[in-house]
């Protein structure tokens, strides 16, 4: 927020200009002109958790933002994440664990455990966040009528695919094969995880925050091995190949020719002998 003006009949606030969109919007729009790297995930996603833990944990009054999805994590000019959206959000008193409230949220987000008794705690946005997740893995969109109806809900799919030893068949092709099956079991691992059904079972958002930046860490750490044993081999392929462009061709001896000559003249003769 940068600003406010209160002169006019209706309100208005002033936030910086957001140039790169949505989270959402990348995601899902498969012409988009900046693909998001594997990098690019997780660095989005622990920044997106970092701020929730603040909002969760260090801010002076918890707040809860009820409403976490793709579509409400905006990218600056850097694609660095911004949460958007409060309207809906509320503030716990500190001797509270939860409010009751009516119920708000978007469909495919919405914490199914908050959604039947209407206790909104922290948990909840770890809930909608283990989607968020689950869309940077698969890009496919939290409800979808193009998925088979058991499962069109994305958060149930992924959790049943995990338990099931089948999650790579539902990875995008490009995110495996940059991220490798470790990074993206890891990934799923900490979705799984984030949508528990029971709340309380539920990671804190400080906690996930820390699981991401391991991952990055981690990611970071292949990435640099894999460059260099790239490096290496292509020198190596280079020397080799200098070597073979530089090695003189070897010449016959003196003793070698006349060997050659001898052989070649004694082919010709056999071959006017009469048969």
């Amino acid at each position: 927020l940068l600003g406010c003006c209160l002169e006019t009949q209706v309100p208005l606030l002033v936030y910086e200009f957001i140039p790169n969109g949505t989270l959402f919007q990348h995601i899902h729009n498969r012409n988009a002109t900046r693909p998001l790297t594997w990098e690019d995930c997780l660095r989005i996603a622990a920044e997106t958790a970092e701020a929730l833990a603040y909002l969760h944990s260090t801010s002076s009054i918890p707040i809860i933002h009820i409403d976490i999805k793709s579509s409400n994590i905006l990218l600056d000019e850097n694609f660095v994440a911004k949460i958007a959206d409060f309207g809906a959000s509320r503030s716990v008193p500190f001797d509270q664990t939860h409010i009751t409230t009516l119920i708000q949220g978007t469909i495919g987000y919405l914490d199914p455990e908050y959604f039947q008794s209407s206790q909104l705690t922290e948990k909840s946005d770890v809930y909608s966040f283990g989607v968020v997740l689950a869309e940077l893995l698969t890009r496919q969109k939290p409800i979808s009528a193009a998925r088979p109806e058991e499962s069109c809900n994305l958060a149930m799919h992924l959790v049943v695919l995990f338990n099931e030893g089948r999650l790579l068949q539902e990875i995008e092709p490009h995110i495996l094969a940059e991220a490798g099956e470790d990074q993206c079991y890891a990934v799923a691992e900490l979705s799984v995880r984030c949508l528990n059904v029971k709340g309380e079972e539920r990671p804190a958002m400080m906690v996930v925050a820390s699981v991401l930046h391991g991952l990055i860490r981690s990611f970071t750490i292949d990435q640099t091995a894999r460059r260099k044993d790239e490096s290496v081999q292509k020198n190596s392929e280079q020397e080799e190949k200098h070597l073979r462009e530089s090695r003189p061709i070897p010449s016959l001896q003196s003793s070698e020719v006349s060997t050659q000559r001898s052989m070649d003249d004694e082919m010709l003769s056999s071959s006017h002998m009469p048969r």
